[in-house]
């Protein structure tokens, strides 16, 4: 050990940098464990673990195909429907109900990603990420392997029950073999990916999202005790997100006004709301690219974004349901124009 960590660890403390501290208290442990001082490694493992505090339960810097990945405590707005299956896998895994291998599948942008992140967060447990990037490799057969090496740092867990494992686009994997152009590699990874799952340790939690389920083995599906669908937003759910997106958007933006009536109005004019991904990114963009001196401009351009259309028929909009008021703020025709050119 060396006098820096002692320095690191004082710092961090006096910083109040947890992560940073539970990091460096895990390296001095590490220290003593490989000096073979095991009586002093485990002992400050277990202050870490009495104090609530963290342990790593996997090395990632020895590892090649699994990095951690922060959780997240952010405003995650669903649907019932899919806000009940989560809760439902949260009381599973709670109550250590047998059940842990889970697929979360639709289109993208619908919260796949960020639901286990929350999950992680609730559950007080590390979550890390497969990089498939270095899974996948182009010589014959070494993906295979790559995905046996990869369950093997899975198994290599120090806590099982304080972790899960995100397969983020397992598609990339576990796409149908039948339909793949390599048949015998893609049999051979998938073959690898079921045996790593059926011998899965029953305490790892291990979610996967995919984009792609239709063309997904139906083999490897069947090895999930519980298949979610993201896919179940209404209209009406859309239009909720868009207004709790909105919300967290005006607190970061604070020259933009508030028109929530305007902006579920813009919303419900359109005949597909993007999901909330990209419902999210439209929002944002449309507020940053905004004039700053016209504090409603931000909803005339998410009205473009939305229709695609620059051309703004006053009497269209009128039908669509939107006041004269509204439509000069749309338009930038003042309101006396609008009533004139309607009666005309």
């Amino acid at each position: 050990m060396k006098k820096k960590n002692v320095l690191n660890l004082i710092k961090y403390h006096a910083e109040k940098n947890e992560a940073a501290f539970r990091d460096e208290a895990y390296e001095i442990a590490k220290y003593f464990d490989k000096s073979n001082d095991y009586q002093l490694s485990e002992y400050i493992m277990a202050l870490l673990s009495d104090a609530n505090t963290f342990s790593p339960q996997i090395d990632a810097s020895e590892n090649v195909f699994v990095k951690r990945l922060e959780t997240s405590s952010k405003p995650l707005p669903l649907p019932n429907a899919i806000k009940d299956n989560i809760l439902g896998i949260i009381n599973a895994i709670g109550h250590n109900a047998g059940v842990n291998k889970f697929l979360f599948e639709g289109p993208p942008g619908t919260g796949k990603t960020e639901s286990v992140k929350q999950i992680a967060r609730i559950l007080g447990r590390e979550l890390f990420i497969v990089d498939f990037d270095s899974v996948i490799d182009s010589k014959l057969g070494q993906t295979s392997k790559n995905i046996s090496l990869l369950f093997s740092e899975i198994s290599s867990v120090t806590n099982p029950h304080k972790v899960i494992i995100l397969f983020d686009e397992i598609d990339s994997i576990a796409i149908d073999r039948i339909n793949s152009n390599d048949l015998r590699e893609m049999g051979r990874a998938t073959s690898s990916v079921l045996k790593g799952l059926d011998s899965l340790n029953e305490h790892i939690i291990l979610i996967a999202t995919t984009n792609l389920y239709k063309a997904f083995d139906k083999a490897l599906s069947r090895r999930f005790d519980a298949i979610i669908d993201f896919s179940h937003y209404t209209k009406q759910d859309l239009i909720e997100v868009g207004e709790a997106i909105l919300n967290d958007m005006l607190q970061k933006f604070k020259f933009a006004g508030r028109n929530m009536r305007l902006f579920k109005k813009i919303l419900d004019c359109v005949d597909i709301i993007p999901y909330p991904g990209e419902l999210k990114n439209l929002v944002k963009t449309s507020i940053a690219f905004s004039n700053s001196d016209d504090e409603y401009d931000y909803l005339k351009k998410l009205y473009i974004n939305l229709t695609k259309s620059e051309a703004m028929d006053l009497k269209q909009l009128q039908n669509s349901g939107f006041t004269v008021r509204e439509i000069e703020i749309l338009t930038g025709v003042s309101k006396s124009q609008v009533s004139r050119e309607l009666k005309e």
